[in-house]
Protein backbone atom coordinates (compact mmCIF):
# COMPACT_ATOMS: atom_id res chain seq x y z
CA UNK A 1 0.00 0.00 0.00
CA UNK A 2 1.62 3.24 -1.18
CA UNK A 3 1.85 6.36 0.97
CA UNK A 4 -0.42 8.21 -1.45
CA UNK A 5 -3.08 5.50 -1.24
CA UNK A 6 -2.89 5.50 2.56
CA UNK A 7 -3.33 9.26 2.54
CA UNK A 8 -6.42 9.03 0.35
CA UNK A 9 -7.90 6.36 2.60
CA UNK A 10 -7.31 8.49 5.70
CA UNK A 11 -8.80 11.47 3.93
CA UNK A 12 -11.82 9.47 2.77
CA UNK A 13 -12.32 8.23 6.33
CA UNK A 14 -12.40 11.81 7.56
CA UNK A 15 -14.90 12.83 4.87
CA UNK A 16 -17.19 9.92 5.74
CA UNK A 17 -17.03 10.79 9.44
CA UNK A 18 -17.90 14.42 8.77
CA UNK A 19 -20.56 13.45 6.23
CA UNK A 20 -22.44 11.44 8.87
CA UNK A 21 -22.37 14.29 11.39
CA UNK A 22 -25.66 15.99 10.47
CA UNK A 23 -27.75 12.77 10.40
CA UNK A 24 -26.26 11.72 13.75
CA UNK A 25 -26.91 15.20 15.17
CA UNK A 26 -30.52 15.10 13.99
CA UNK A 27 -31.04 11.80 15.82
CA UNK A 28 -29.37 13.15 18.97
CA UNK A 29 -31.48 16.33 19.13
CA UNK A 30 -34.68 14.32 18.78
CA UNK A 31 -34.50 13.67 22.55
CA UNK A 32 -31.60 15.78 23.84
CA UNK A 33 -31.48 19.58 23.78
CA UNK A 34 -29.19 21.41 21.37
CA UNK A 35 -26.83 22.69 24.08
CA UNK A 36 -26.19 19.18 25.38
CA UNK A 37 -25.54 17.88 21.87
CA UNK A 38 -23.72 20.92 20.48
CA UNK A 39 -21.49 21.69 23.45
CA UNK A 40 -21.64 18.47 25.46
CA UNK A 41 -20.01 16.59 22.63
CA UNK A 42 -16.97 18.85 22.89
CA UNK A 43 -16.59 18.01 26.59
CA UNK A 44 -16.27 14.31 25.76
CA UNK A 45 -13.84 15.13 22.94
CA UNK A 46 -11.81 17.41 25.23
CA UNK A 47 -11.23 14.55 27.67
CA UNK A 48 -9.85 12.43 24.83
CA UNK A 49 -7.80 15.39 23.62
CA UNK A 50 -6.26 15.92 27.07
CA UNK A 51 -5.27 12.25 27.17
CA UNK A 52 -3.72 12.52 23.70
CA UNK A 53 -1.72 15.63 24.60
CA UNK A 54 -0.49 13.97 27.80
CA UNK A 55 0.59 10.76 26.06
CA UNK A 56 2.34 12.55 23.20
CA UNK A 57 3.86 15.15 25.54
CA UNK A 58 2.82 17.87 23.14
CA UNK A 59 4.34 21.29 23.74
CA UNK A 60 2.16 24.02 25.12
CA UNK A 61 1.11 26.80 22.73
CA UNK A 62 2.68 30.21 23.24
CA UNK A 63 0.69 33.40 23.77
CA UNK A 64 0.27 34.18 20.06
CA UNK A 65 -0.81 30.60 19.32
CA UNK A 66 -3.21 30.67 22.25
CA UNK A 67 -5.07 33.62 20.74
CA UNK A 68 -5.43 31.79 17.42
CA UNK A 69 -6.57 28.67 19.26
CA UNK A 70 -9.30 30.71 20.94
CA UNK A 71 -10.60 31.88 17.55
CA UNK A 72 -10.38 28.35 16.17
CA UNK A 73 -12.32 27.03 19.14
CA UNK A 74 -14.98 29.71 18.75
CA UNK A 75 -15.57 28.51 15.20
CA UNK A 76 -15.35 24.72 15.24
CA UNK A 77 -16.06 23.88 18.89
CA UNK A 78 -18.72 26.42 19.81
CA UNK A 79 -20.18 28.00 16.68
CA UNK A 80 -20.55 25.16 14.22
CA UNK A 81 -21.62 22.36 16.60
CA UNK A 82 -24.15 24.46 18.52
CA UNK A 83 -25.65 26.25 15.51
CA UNK A 84 -25.94 23.07 13.44
CA UNK A 85 -27.47 21.20 16.40
CA UNK A 86 -30.16 23.87 16.76
CA UNK A 87 -30.77 23.82 13.00
CA UNK A 88 -31.19 20.04 12.97
CA UNK A 89 -34.17 20.44 15.28
CA UNK A 90 -36.07 22.18 12.49
CA UNK A 91 -34.81 20.90 9.13
CA UNK A 92 -33.88 17.56 7.52
CA UNK A 93 -30.24 16.47 7.51
CA UNK A 94 -30.34 16.25 3.69
CA UNK A 95 -31.27 19.94 3.54
CA UNK A 96 -28.35 20.76 5.83
CA UNK A 97 -26.02 18.66 3.68
CA UNK A 98 -26.69 20.89 0.66
CA UNK A 99 -26.36 24.07 2.72
CA UNK A 100 -23.00 22.95 4.11
CA UNK A 101 -21.72 21.98 0.66
CA UNK A 102 -20.35 25.48 0.20
CA UNK A 103 -18.04 25.15 3.23
CA UNK A 104 -14.81 24.49 1.27
CA UNK A 105 -15.19 27.75 -0.67
CA UNK A 106 -16.18 29.61 2.49
CA UNK A 107 -12.99 28.36 4.14
CA UNK A 108 -10.85 29.79 1.33
CA UNK A 109 -12.76 33.06 1.59
CA UNK A 110 -12.12 33.12 5.34
CA UNK A 111 -8.43 32.47 4.65
CA UNK A 112 -8.38 35.62 2.54
CA UNK A 113 -9.72 37.62 5.46
CA UNK A 114 -7.85 36.05 8.37
CA UNK A 115 -4.83 34.22 6.95
CA UNK A 116 -3.52 36.60 4.29
CA UNK A 117 -4.37 34.44 1.25
CA UNK A 118 -5.39 36.23 -1.98
CA UNK A 119 -7.98 34.39 -4.10
CA UNK A 120 -8.40 35.48 -7.71
CA UNK A 121 -11.42 37.38 -9.02
CA UNK A 122 -12.52 34.18 -10.74
CA UNK A 123 -12.60 32.45 -7.36
CA UNK A 124 -14.76 35.18 -5.85
CA UNK A 125 -17.13 34.91 -8.81
CA UNK A 126 -17.31 31.15 -8.32
CA UNK A 127 -17.96 31.59 -4.60
CA UNK A 128 -20.75 34.06 -5.30
CA UNK A 129 -22.42 31.60 -7.67
CA UNK A 130 -22.14 28.81 -5.10
CA UNK A 131 -23.51 30.96 -2.29
CA UNK A 132 -26.38 32.13 -4.51
CA UNK A 133 -27.23 28.50 -5.34
CA UNK A 134 -27.35 27.59 -1.66
CA UNK A 135 -29.59 30.57 -0.84
CA UNK A 136 -31.88 29.76 -3.79
CA UNK A 137 -32.17 26.16 -2.63
CA UNK A 138 -33.06 27.29 0.89
CA UNK A 139 -35.71 29.69 -0.43
CA UNK A 140 -37.30 27.13 -2.76
CA UNK A 141 -37.45 24.46 -0.06
CA UNK A 142 -38.71 26.97 2.50
CA UNK A 143 -41.74 28.08 0.52
CA UNK A 144 -40.01 31.15 -0.97
CA UNK A 145 -38.70 32.45 2.33
CA UNK A 146 -35.66 31.79 4.48
CA UNK A 147 -36.29 29.66 7.56
CA UNK A 148 -34.57 30.01 10.93
CA UNK A 149 -32.72 26.75 10.26
CA UNK A 150 -31.27 28.18 7.05
CA UNK A 151 -29.92 31.24 8.85
CA UNK A 152 -28.40 29.01 11.53
CA UNK A 153 -26.79 26.76 8.90
CA UNK A 154 -25.28 29.75 7.08
CA UNK A 155 -23.95 31.03 10.41
CA UNK A 156 -22.52 27.56 11.15
CA UNK A 157 -20.73 27.58 7.77
CA UNK A 158 -19.20 30.98 8.54
CA UNK A 159 -18.14 29.76 12.00
CA UNK A 160 -16.56 26.57 10.68
CA UNK A 161 -14.83 28.38 7.80
CA UNK A 162 -13.26 30.88 10.20
CA UNK A 163 -12.14 28.11 12.55
CA UNK A 164 -10.68 26.06 9.69
CA UNK A 165 -8.86 29.05 8.21
CA UNK A 166 -7.22 30.11 11.50
CA UNK A 167 -6.63 26.52 12.60
CA UNK A 168 -5.15 25.59 9.24
CA UNK A 169 -2.58 28.34 9.44
CA UNK A 170 -1.79 27.47 13.05
CA UNK A 171 -1.27 23.82 12.08
CA UNK A 172 1.92 24.80 10.27
CA UNK A 173 3.63 25.50 13.60
CA UNK A 174 1.61 23.53 16.14
CA UNK A 175 0.53 20.50 14.09
CA UNK A 176 -2.99 19.67 12.94
CA UNK A 177 -3.78 17.09 15.62
CA UNK A 178 -2.42 19.35 18.35
CA UNK A 179 -4.51 22.28 17.12
CA UNK A 180 -7.85 20.49 17.53
CA UNK A 181 -6.68 18.91 20.80
CA UNK A 182 -5.53 22.17 22.41
CA UNK A 183 -8.60 24.01 21.11
CA UNK A 184 -10.81 21.44 22.84
CA UNK A 185 -8.85 21.50 26.10
CA UNK A 186 -8.79 25.29 26.47
CA UNK A 187 -12.53 25.37 25.75
CA UNK A 188 -13.45 23.17 28.71
CA UNK A 189 -13.93 25.96 31.30
CA UNK A 190 -16.44 27.65 28.99
CA UNK A 191 -18.15 24.46 27.83
CA UNK A 192 -18.99 23.00 31.22
CA UNK A 193 -21.25 25.74 32.75
CA UNK A 194 -23.96 25.81 30.02
CA UNK A 195 -24.05 22.01 29.82
CA UNK A 196 -24.43 21.75 33.61
CA UNK A 197 -27.15 24.42 33.49
CA UNK A 198 -29.36 22.35 31.15
CA UNK A 199 -28.46 19.01 32.77
CA UNK A 200 -31.46 18.99 35.19
CA UNK A 201 -33.81 19.22 32.19
CA UNK A 202 -32.45 16.11 30.50
CA UNK A 203 -35.10 13.41 29.99
CA UNK A 204 -34.95 10.56 32.48
CA UNK A 205 -35.02 8.00 29.72
CA UNK A 206 -33.05 8.41 26.50
CA UNK A 207 -33.12 5.82 23.72
CA UNK A 208 -30.07 3.78 22.76
CA UNK A 209 -29.93 5.26 19.25
CA UNK A 210 -29.83 8.78 20.64
CA UNK A 211 -26.95 7.99 23.01
CA UNK A 212 -25.03 6.24 20.22
CA UNK A 213 -25.53 9.27 17.98
CA UNK A 214 -24.32 11.58 20.73
CA UNK A 215 -21.24 9.41 21.29
CA UNK A 216 -20.60 9.43 17.53
CA UNK A 217 -20.60 13.23 17.20
CA UNK A 218 -18.50 13.48 20.39
CA UNK A 219 -15.79 10.92 19.64
CA UNK A 220 -15.72 10.84 15.85
CA UNK A 221 -17.09 14.14 14.47
CA UNK A 222 -15.47 16.35 17.12
CA UNK A 223 -12.18 14.49 17.56
CA UNK A 224 -11.10 11.43 15.55
CA UNK A 225 -12.37 12.80 12.24
CA UNK A 226 -9.80 15.60 12.41
CA UNK A 227 -7.02 13.09 13.00
CA UNK A 228 -7.94 11.07 9.93
CA UNK A 229 -8.36 14.20 7.78
CA UNK A 230 -5.06 15.77 8.90
CA UNK A 231 -3.19 12.48 8.48
CA UNK A 232 -4.50 12.17 4.94
CA UNK A 233 -3.33 15.67 4.02
CA UNK A 234 0.12 14.96 5.45
CA UNK A 235 0.52 11.76 3.42
CA UNK A 236 -1.05 12.78 0.11
CA UNK A 237 -1.07 16.57 0.14
CA UNK A 238 -3.71 19.17 0.90
CA UNK A 239 -4.87 19.67 -2.69
CA UNK A 240 -5.23 15.96 -3.51
CA UNK A 241 -7.01 14.99 -0.31
CA UNK A 242 -9.02 18.20 -0.30
CA UNK A 243 -10.81 17.08 -3.46
CA UNK A 244 -12.33 14.20 -1.48
CA UNK A 245 -14.39 16.78 0.40
CA UNK A 246 -16.54 17.04 -2.72
CA UNK A 247 -18.06 13.70 -1.69
CA UNK A 248 -19.28 14.97 1.69
CA UNK A 249 -22.69 16.38 0.63
CA UNK A 250 -23.53 13.12 -1.13
CA UNK A 251 -22.49 11.08 1.91
CA UNK A 252 -24.81 13.23 4.03
CA UNK A 253 -27.68 12.79 1.55
CA UNK A 254 -27.18 9.02 1.40
CA UNK A 255 -26.97 8.73 5.20
CA UNK A 256 -30.08 10.86 5.64
CA UNK A 257 -31.99 8.62 3.24
CA UNK A 258 -30.75 5.33 4.71
CA UNK A 259 -30.64 6.14 8.41
CA UNK A 260 -33.41 8.72 8.73
CA UNK A 261 -35.60 7.66 5.79
CA UNK A 262 -35.55 11.21 4.47
CA UNK A 263 -36.80 11.40 0.86
CA UNK A 264 -34.22 12.22 -1.80
CA UNK A 265 -35.90 14.71 -4.13
CA UNK A 266 -34.58 15.66 -7.54
CA UNK A 267 -34.24 19.24 -6.36
CA UNK A 268 -32.06 18.24 -3.41
CA UNK A 269 -29.81 16.01 -5.50
CA UNK A 270 -29.69 18.58 -8.31
CA UNK A 271 -28.68 21.47 -6.08
CA UNK A 272 -26.16 19.28 -4.24
CA UNK A 273 -24.59 18.31 -7.57
CA UNK A 274 -24.46 21.92 -8.74
CA UNK A 275 -22.89 23.14 -5.50
CA UNK A 276 -20.30 20.35 -5.63
CA UNK A 277 -19.49 21.25 -9.24
CA UNK A 278 -19.02 24.90 -8.28
CA UNK A 279 -16.77 23.90 -5.37
CA UNK A 280 -14.75 21.63 -7.70
CA UNK A 281 -14.15 24.54 -10.07
CA UNK A 282 -13.43 26.95 -7.22
CA UNK A 283 -10.79 24.72 -5.67
CA UNK A 284 -8.78 24.83 -8.90
CA UNK A 285 -8.79 28.60 -9.24
CA UNK A 286 -5.75 30.63 -8.23
CA UNK A 287 -5.24 31.46 -4.57
CA UNK A 288 -2.01 33.30 -3.73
Amino acid sequence: MSQDFKGLMFGLTGVIIFGLTLPATRIAVSELDAITVGLGRAIIAAMLAALYLFITKARRPDAAEFKKLAITAAGIIFGFPLLSAIAMQYTPASHGGVMLGILPLATVAASAIFAGERPSLAFWACSTIGAAAVVLFAILEGGFKLQLADILLVASVLSAATGYAIGGRLSKTLGGSNVISWALVISLPVLIPPVLYVAPDLPQSVSFNVWMSFIYVSVFSQFLGFFAWNKGMVLSGIARVGQLQLLQPFITLAAAAIILNEPLTWMTVGFASFVVAVVAVGRKLQVR
